[in-house]
């Protein structure tokens, strides 16, 4: 049973090598990661302080020790590129994560019990889609965090912005997957394996856990897979609305935010963020779309 379980990932491996667009995605993906990475030894290095501002060095000129310039504030930009690429991966990866939770939860316990709990969850489902996604999130990142018995340092500060921006995606960025994994659960729980086991007296955790949660593992991947670009997205546009991710902590969408009345006078610290959001959404589809490629079982009929 092992050895088949690894034949099954080679030739998923094999499948997803032979797209070329997957490939590429995972190669720039993986540079992305270092990219950012690379801000602990380089701040060891250099030590220099990301938020530390020196207006007498606003908009200086690409250097040997500030290699993009300064912004307005007198900052490095490189360290704080990659400082708010970790902020902005961190978001995509925690709140799909947290997310796919609530609708891996929802579309289990929908799809295999049916009946009124069906629907009910999702009629709940089809509400929160209803709702005006980008509204919505704005209302709630406006929400007074002092008013809710938390401290008003905390409030204000970077963990508060971080954490806010995650509960908040992760709440209303998971009705795709409950409905995904709600589809696939309703075909899996009509397998004969699983009315044996239902008819031996297996409770339905047990059967979610065994039977359904493995034979869904495919969608619920590549779903993760292509959510997390959605979600960096979301924090981008919130934290380019200052709804998001509170500076000094950087991330892509604040510095963006911050950059958006420079464009003409210093572009570059408008581009920067920019280019770095577009290809890191672009790869993540793309990977995305080599993880399903890969996980199909018709795509070696297609190739």
């Amino acid at each position: 049973m092992q050895d088949q379980a690894i034949g099954v990932w080679r030739l998923r491996w094999r499948r997803l090598r032979g797209h070329r667009g997957g490939m590429v995605s995972l190669l720039v993906l993986g540079l992305l990661v270092l990219f950012v990475l690379a801000a602990f030894p380089l701040q060891a290095i250099t030590g220099i302080d990301p938020d530390a501002t020196d207006l007498f060095a606003r908009f200086d000129p690409p250097s040997a020790t500030h290699l993009l310039g300064m912004d307005e504030a007198g900052r490095d930009v490189l360290l704080r590129l990659m400082i708010g690429g970790q902020i902005s991966l961190l978001v995509g990866l925690l709140a799909t994560l947290l997310g796919g939770v609530i609708g891996v939860t929802v579309g289990v316990i929908a799809g295999y019990f049916g009946g009124r709990l069906d629907g009910a969850l999702m009629r709940f489902t089809d509400g929160m889609i209803a709702l005006p996604l980008l509204p919505l999130l704005i209302v709630l990142g406006a929400v007074d965090l002092t008013k809710l018995g938390f401290s008003s340092e905390f409030a204000h500060s970077g963990a508060a912005g971080f954490w806010r921006i995650v509960v908040i995606i992760s709440l209303v960025d998971w009705t795709s997957i409950a409905r995904l994994v709600r589809a696939a659960t309703l075909q899996i729980r009509e397998r004969d394996y699983v009315r044996a086991a239902r008819a031996a007296g297996a409770s339905a955790f047990y059967m979610m856990r065994t039977h359904i949660l493995p034979n869904i593992a495919t969608p619920i991947i590549v779903s993760f897979t292509l959510t997390v670009g959605r979600v960096i997205l979301a924090e981008s546009v919130l934290s380019f609305l200052g709804f998001g991710v509170v500076p000094p902590t950087p991330s892509w969408g604040n510095m963006l935010n911050n950059a958006q009345e420079l464009v003409t006078t210093a572009p570059a610290l408008a581009v920067y963020p920019g280019l770095l959001i577009f290809i890191t959404v672009i790869a993540v589809n793309f990977l995305g779309d080599g993880l399903q490629h890969a996980f199909d079982p018709r795509s070696d009929r297609k190739d």
